[in-house]
């Protein structure tokens, strides 16, 4: 079941019907987290992940989706508010709403990767990883460039 929140006119909800694909595919394939994105590597990431939209009456202004396990971990991706929308502390609602999200209660660790966007996450709770040396990444930042797919055995 969807999940909803309200701010003056603004509406953040959980409902998949909500999602305007085609201005979420336009912003993240020129994002710098997600250049390149194609539709269809979009669709599936939505299909895995419990996702989050924000209108204005019924207008697209940003978007965050969280990848979990909805037991012990979160990875909070593809967050971003609207260039037009933005210096409002939507950014900062939005993920106080997502935290609060009754399906994400009680996980022990969530993690998200960010160039710039540090203070925003720290006023929610976030910090820098404290043991970064036990962390690692396989890291493929062509993978949209060169038109793979999906990797198969």
């Amino acid at each position: 079941m969807a999940e909803h929140w309200h701010r003056g006119p603004y509406l953040l909800t959980t409902d998949p019907d909500a999602l305007d694909i085609n201005a979420l595919h336009a912003f993240l394939r020129e994002s710098y987290w997600a250049h390149g994105i194609p539709l269809e590597v979009l669709q599936r990431s939505l299909a895995h992940s419990l996702s989050f939209t924000l209108l204005r009456e019924h207008d697209f202004v940003g978007f965050a989706r969280v990848v979990t396990d909805y037991a012990t971990f979160a990875y909070l991706a593809d967050v971003f508010v609207l260039p037009a929308w933005r210096g409002q502390g939507l950014g900062t609602w939005m993920i106080s709403c997502l935290l609060a999200h009754s399906q994400l209660q009680g996980l022990r660790r969530w993690c998200l990767v960010t160039r710039d966007a540090q203070p925003l996450y720290a006023r929610v709770g976030f910090e820098q990883t404290q043991t970064p040396q036990r962390w690692m990444e396989r890291l493929d930042p062509q993978v949209y460039a060169r038109g793979a797919q999906r990797d198969t055995p």
